[in-house]
């Protein structure tokens, strides 16, 4: 039976627990609130987050100790914000990862660093990079918690390494597929929730779905133009992993990305929206790298650029959105 270790105790953290209980695998779940690992242990539900999936006490075991949810694991999937990532893992070594497959569900950048979640774990935990994978969308842990059909895409640069795990992350109601590219997929998903925060932004400042509709046609370019720079290869953006989860996260009502933004443009500060929402808005924290980054290569990347000065300059929204619609096509 293949051993899966789950780092993190959110949305994304149980809908994929809930996702991997439908096959035959025991799961190793470390979450950092002690009193949540006691209620979910006695009553068998995450008291902070998706409440209404049950999770199976002869499946799933918890622990408030990281290295005891690794021991035996032959998978370890981080489902932590990137912004946290480092600080639960920090006592961890190489040796810890030794022998086992990583798989990042995390959209987002190791803040300072300005780099991929993956390209952390090989540099810091020096696991190979054909040993790891991304999970990928179009897919909302709340539609995954009421069994909605969704998909996702397992994306790694080894395409035995994703067809394996897309396998442990199929079920009845999700249909999980390879895709044999790692790099983009990490990156898109990035960069689609800097997209979800300006189209928030701009929802929130009173402008419809036929702006919407011309934002993201044009992100999906911008987006091409990055990853292409980055990482340049042959893919096609208009695939489910690319357009489709640019597309959800942009419109959906589940989207916390889009919900942030919606409160930026509405007049909330960066500090009061972060309050009221109690989750992590991953786009806030991309958007700072991937400007960081575009020093570098310098793409033309008009949405990034004005989402970045609304939220770090604090320029004010109306007039940088207004500039935006100029730059648009």
């Amino acid at each position: 039976m293949t051993s899966i270790a789950v780092i993190g105790g959110g949305s994304w953290a149980t809908a994929i627990i809930k996702i991997l209980s439908e096959n035959n695998v025991s799961i190793r779940w470390w979450l950092r609130d002690r009193a949540a690992v006691e209620h979910i242990r006695k009553h068998h539900y995450n008291p902070d987050y998706l409440r209404d999936v049950r999770l199976s006490p002869r499946k799933v075991k918890t622990f408030t100790k990281i290295t005891d949810a690794l021991n035996g694991a032959d998978y370890v999937i981080l489902a932590i914000p990137a912004a946290f990532v480092q600080e639960p893992l920090a006592a961890l070594t190489p040796k810890h990862f030794e022998g086992k497959r990583v798989v990042s569900a995390i959209k987002g950048m190791i803040p300072q660093r300005h780099i991929l979640v993956t390209d952390w774990v090989e540099e810091h935990f020096h696991v190979p990079i054909d040993q790891m994978c991304v999970i990928a969308g179009p897919c909302h842990a709340e539609e995954v918690a009421l069994e909605k059909q969704s998909y996702l895409t397992i994306a790694s640069t080894h395409e035995a390494c994703a067809a394996d795990f897309a396998q442990l992350m199929s079920c009845s109601f999700v249909t999980a597929n390879p895709l044999a590219d790692l790099y983009g997929v990490e990156y898109a998903a990035v960069m689609k929730n800097i997209v979800a925060l300006a189209c928030g932004i701009s929802h929130g400042l009173g402008y419809g779905d036929n702006f919407q509709a011309v934002m993201v046609s044009n992100a999906m370019q911008e987006i091409k133009r990055f990853v292409d720079a980055v990482d340049p290869r042959e893919r096609d953006l208009s695939a489910s992993a690319y357009l489709g989860d640019l597309l959800v996260t942009a419109y959906s009502q589940f989207s916390r990305n889009r919900t942030f933004g919606n409160m930026i443009g509405r007049g909330y500060s960066v500090q009061s929206a972060q309050m009221e929402m109690k989750m992590i808005a991953e786009g806030y924290y991309a958007v700072n790298s991937i400007y960081e980054m575009n020093k570098q290569y310098g793409v033309e990347m008009p949405i990034t650029e004005a989402t970045y000065k609304i939220l770090y300059e604090r320029e004010a929204p109306a007039s940088e959105i207004a500039k935006l619609k100029l730059r648009l096509r």
